[in-house]
């Protein structure tokens, strides 16, 4: 109104008027905006890509372009790490090729010829990062590093990755006819959750990775000192991946994985710490681990066809076959508008004859998108077809029955 009044009052020229009027208007509508966006931004983050997972369910509780294939750097030598302890044994000993002496920073300066345990290369593999020792395992597991990348990639899609590719052991940018050495961020921490809690070789891996120092080797992990509960971790830089890191944190139960890619570039290699605290402590504040029971209502279905079969149950006397299941409970990190969801699939193809217990159909349960587990829906009772022999068996036996 007082715009208006001075418009009036000051008898401003109409064209300014209307100028002033769209632009006031122009201000309300970015202000709007902005406010919306801001109200979707819930973390201020340094990393072009991130991914926050549920190390149990492998469900991404928040991410950002996290399944764009990027450059990962030496976070790729958590998978060689895990995928050399499945293969190998710690005591064998791994001799130098030249093309191993040759890689580039960082490097151990190993030498042609010389023989390291492989319990030694993999602690300079995960401790300083060395890409000569990448490349000296890579050749020791598996021959040459082509043959090496595709156990890593095989690996990775057994894991279930979407998007991963490697080239190399040690994460070096790489490019061949089949595309650039990647992975994304909710592979990354596929991986991750992998080498921390299900591979048989997790306290193995864990051991190394925690490790502070070994023999001349510093852990260049900081973070493992920087939060209550971080388990495990690896950095990378590469002039195209930018800073990279990818950890694993158990606390209260709870267990998460994080993913950070293209963090920044020189002079801004702290940003991944930061980023990494950011991830964590949104997953503790958001969610918790709770205690879920899910029962499946009883399910009907009819057995036999057509209305017209003669199916019957000794108890239910129809062709209609009562379904069941069993009550589970999980534990699962939940936050304010998670819920189960149930998805009942029966199988409306059987036919008689039909034992009690036989499974008729399933029921999944989800919590977002992921698959939490499926559970069998099974028959109350025996179904069959009565014919005429059914029929006179019956009857004689009930005959029987009452006479006796």
């Amino acid at each position: 109104m007082a715009i208006f009044y001075a418009f009036k009052k000051k008898k401003v020229p109409r064209m300014m008027k209307l100028c002033i009027i769209v632009g006031v208007l122009i201000i309300v509508f970015l202000y709007g905006i902005i406010e919306e966006f801001q109200a979707d931004q819930s973390l201020s983050m340094y990393s072009g890509s991130y991914s926050l997972m549920d190390g149990e369910t492998g469900r991404v509780l928040i991410g950002k372009e996290e399944t764009m294939p990027m450059a990962n750097a030496s976070t790729t030598k958590i998978l060689t790490c895990i995928v050399t302890l499945e293969s190998c044994n710690l005591d064998e000993v791994v001799t130098i090729s030249a093309n191993a002496a040759s890689q580039p920073k960082v490097r151990m300066g190993l030498k042609e010829g010389e023989k390291y345990s492989l319990k030694d290369m993999l602690y300079g593999l995960m401790l300083e990062s060395y890409n000569d020792c990448a490349v000296a395992i890579a050749e020791h597991v598996a021959g040459d590093t082509e043959g090496f990348a595709k156990m890593l990639n095989e690996k990775a899609k057994a894991l279930g990755c979407k998007d991963t590719y490697f080239i190399t052991p040690n994460g070096l940018d790489a490019e061949d006819s089949n595309g650039f050495h990647h992975t994304t961020a909710e592979d990354l921490c596929k991986i991750m959750a992998y080498c921390t809690w299900e591979s048989p070789m997790s306290k193995e891996f864990l051991k190394i990775t925690q490790t502070r120092n070994y023999a001349s080797f510093v852990n260049r992990n900081a973070f493992l000192n920087q939060m209550d509960g971080v388990l495990t971790g690896k950095t990378g830089f590469t002039n195209k991946a930018g800073y990279c890191y990818v950890a694993a944190m158990e606390i209260n139960g709870e267990k998460y994985c994080i993913a950070l890619l293209a963090c920044g570039w020189p002079n801004n290699k702290n940003y991944k710490w930061q980023d990494a605290r950011t991830l964590f402590e949104y997953g503790m504040d958001h969610y918790d681990k709770k205690q879920l029971d899910v029962s499946v209502p009883e399910q009907n279905i009819w057995i036999g066809g057509s209305v017209g079969t003669p199916c019957f149950s000794l108890l239910n006397k129809k062709g209609v076959l009562k379904l069941q299941s069993e009550t589970r409970k999980y534990h699962l990190l939940i936050g304010e508008d998670d819920v189960l969801e149930q998805e009942i699939i029966l199988y409306t193809d059987e036919t008689p004859p039909i034992s009690k217990g036989q499974r008729m159909g399933i029921c999944n349960v989800y919590i977002g998108n992921i698959l939490v587990d499926t559970i069998p829906l099974t028959a109350t009772d025996d179904v069959y077809i009565w014919g005429w022999k059914e029929i006179f068996d019956t009857i004689f036996y009930q005959f029987l029955t009452f006479s006796l």
